[in-house]
């Protein structure tokens, strides 16, 4: 009944809004000071992250650590650009409303892969509210742009769709 309400209801569409604009924010925020710095540099955190699998209790399991450190840290140039970006077009893209349930889920594995390197910070709160707002789907861009890039997607994708029955009939 409440996914229903949340997936459904023009009212909770203004609640996720808010959520949205939020979680929105906390990305772009994120990601412009990134940018913006020209000093961000993940090889620290990456480094930081490997040391966080030893102990009894570790913060980083070891195949994570194994991930960072055979495909992350030799390819940092990659994640220098990948994360402030990224960061910054899911923040874009939240606060617009514009491909909400593509830009929350590349935010939650933002958020999961930063938690997997032993950072906790606010990632955990984002994440809840991101899935919150992942399963309340379309209604959660309905107020953004999105109200008229997916009908038209949509509309795009049946029409060809349709073409290529008809070509396949005849």
């Amino acid at each position: 009944m409440f996914v229903k309400f949340i997936r459904e209801n023009v009212y909770a569409s203004f609640m996720l809004t808010i959520l949205r604009i939020f979680i929105g924010w906390q990305w772009l925020n994120a990601g412009w000071s990134k940018i913006t710095s020209g000093k961000f540099d993940a090889s620290g955190f990456i480094t930081d992250a490997i040391g966080k699998v030893t102990g009894e209790h570790p913060s980083v399991q070891s195949w994570w650590a194994d991930f960072l450190g055979m495909f992350a840290l030799p390819n940092v140039g990659i994640f220098n650009i990948l994360v402030p970006w990224g960061e910054f077009l899911v923040g874009l893209g939240l606060l617009l409303g514009t491909f909400t349930t593509f830009a929350l889920l590349m935010g939650v594995l933002m958020n999961f892969s930063y938690m997997f390197s032993g950072a906790t910070s606010t990632n955990p709160q984002m994440v809840l509210i991101e899935i919150f707002i992942l399963v309340a789907g379309f209604n959660a861009g309905r107020i953004g742009l999105d109200h008229w890039i997916i009908p038209f997607l949509r509309k795009q994708i049946l029409r060809k769709k349709e073409q290529e029955i008809t070509m396949h009939s005849a």
